[in-house]
């Protein structure tokens, strides 16, 4: 029973690297799907997070478009064709400039070869310090 218990922890402890990465339809392998920014002062300004895309593929990709929820995100992304095995990146910029609230912005997705859009996140918790 005991070195079950032992082989089910390893077992689960080596998983948990592959489990960071997400792969979509064979075409793309993203890093990670959410970027936690944590606590942030809305003095600091605005903050920024970069997520990177692999081609998986044998052909290559594109990022066609990228489309936030609100006005309070921009994005930037990788507008040409990814080769097998490279990265592209998609820069996200939160203006941080309301607050205080905890916050959850989706980023939709959409690349070539994958019938369905990849949602991404950015989060935290923006609150107003002490002047």
């Amino acid at each position: 029973m005991r070195k079950n218990i032992i082989i089910l922890t390893l077992s689960l402890l080596c998983a948990l690297p592959a489990a960071a990465q997400k792969d979509f339809g064979g075409i793309a392998r993203f890093g990670s799907t959410v970027h936690d920014f944590g606590k942030i002062d809305t003095r600091d300004g605005a903050v920024s997070c970069t997520f990177e895309v692999t081609n998986i593929s044998s052909a290559p990709m594109n990022i066609f478009a990228v489309i936030t929820t609100c006005g309070c995100t921009s994005v930037k992304w990788t507008r040409t064709d990814i080769a097998p095995g490279e990265k592209g990146t998609i820069e996200v910029t939160y203006k941080n400039d309301e607050g205080p609230y905890p916050f959850d912005k989706t980023l939709t997705v959409y690349l070539s070869g994958i019938d369905k859009p990849v949602i991404l996140h950015v989060k935290g918790v923006a609150y107003k310090g002490k002047k």
